[in-house]
């Protein structure tokens, strides 16, 4: 094999599929890059068996030919690289040379045949929606998925659920839910899927997110698949019934407060300076009166209050919430203004708009004064 292609084109596409590279394996070919020369253009791939990217760059292939190489190697070498033109050829003992302008790497390769191809799956009709759109849906959601390692796998996983032209994501974890609710173009079948966390946030990173780009997704039983300029990547789905959230969302409420979404998150903000460096990790309060809010933290080590304007309907209510849990939703809304519902200092605060297109769910923590 012996290709040719920019440097910069070269590391954009093993930038790409790099997210696809597990960390650790007992598999040492999950931990190499594909190069595949066989065909018309030059085609990059990695996976680690539950996403695989695939993307293709452009270049001269001089010989065609396949190679599995090291990734995180492979892509040190081309990151120290001069912006220049890089020329990559192996024997059939696949000893490779990296050549670009005076340098020369010399690495050995792996059998293209010994690895896992990411798997060829039949596409049925795709859902089409415009990279910025899905980039935002991911941005607002993905914040609230529990970590990989929790007890439960579907609070890994966040859930799409199609039904006519509506899309909707959820995502929750032990303290929190987070909801989108957008409108499609077109009408597509309906469909319920829970999509690794993983995926979607390794998406984000590498879609470019213009407002006039598209993403095609295509799903079957146990896959989906996002095609997106020159990449596809493929994911296995979460097996099993999304956990049931229609009882734990409510439009009951005691007391109702519009308020300034940036003057709450600033004042929030404020007050973690304090918590970051209280080991009691104590809560900010919530002091809710008629025109005002007054949010206060009484720690062992400082005392912080500061006063903000709203417009309050219902009951006066003092509660109690941990600050990362709220600002993180907060950071999550584009509104000017947001809207908190409340019924006690015990209950959940919903914060939602009146359109339904978000809904996030915090719960409250005791508090002691």
């Amino acid at each position: 094999m012996k290709i040719t292609c920019s440097q910069s084109e070269l590391l954009k596409g093993v930038n790409t599929v790099l997210k696809a590279v597990p960390t650790r394996t007992t598999m040492a070919i999950l931990e190499c890059i594909l190069i595949d020369a066989t065909g018309e253009e030059i085609k990059l791939t990695a996976n680690d068996m539950e996403i695989g990217i695939e993307t293709r760059i452009s270049g001269t292939i001089e010989e065609k030919g396949v190679i599995a190489i090291d990734a995180r190697l492979f892509g040190d070498i081309i990151n120290t690289c001069p912006n220049s033109a890089v020329t990559i050829e192996c024997d059939d003992k696949y000893q490779t040379l990296i050549t670009c302008e005076e340098s020369k790497v010399n690495i050995i390769g792996k059998p293209g045949d010994d690895f896992s191809n990411i798997p060829v799956i039949p596409r049925n009709e795709p859902l089409i929606i415009s990279q910025l759109t899905l980039k935002d849906l991911i941005r607002q959601t993905t914040f609230t998925i529990s970590e990989a390692n929790a007890n439960n796998k579907m609070m890994t996983g966040e859930l799409i659920e199609i039904t006519g032209d509506n899309l909707k994501m959820v995502a929750l974890d032990k303290y929190r839910i987070s909801i989108r609710n957008i409108k499609l173009k077109d009408s597509y079948p309906d469909k319920k899927v829970i999509i690794p966390g993983k995926t979607l946030n390794e998406i984000a990173k590498i879609m470019s997110g213009g407002s006039e780009d598209r993403v095609e997704i295509y799903f079957t039983d146990n896959h989906i698949i996002f095609e997106f300029d020159k990449t596809t990547v493929v994911s296995r789905l979460i097996e099993g019934e999304f956990i049931n959230i229609d009882h734990m969302i409510s439009n009951d409420y005691e007391t109702k407060v519009k308020v300034n979404k940036s003057n709450l998150s600033e004042e929030i903000h404020g007050m973690t300076v304090i918590l970051n460096r209280d080991p009691e990790n104590k809560p900010f309060i919530m002091d809710i009166k008629e025109g005002n809010m007054e949010i206060r933290i009484n720690s062992t080590i400082a005392k912080r209050e500061g006063k903000i304007a709203v417009e309050k309907d219902g009951k006066d209510l003092v509660i109690g919430f941990n600050p990362k849990l709220f600002n993180d939703a907060l950071k999550a809304i584009d509104d000017e203004d947001v809207t908190l519902y409340l019924v006690n200092h015990r209950s959940p605060c919903f914060i939602k708009d009146d359109e339904g297109s978000y809904i996030y769910v915090i719960l409250p923590v005791n508090i002691q004064e």
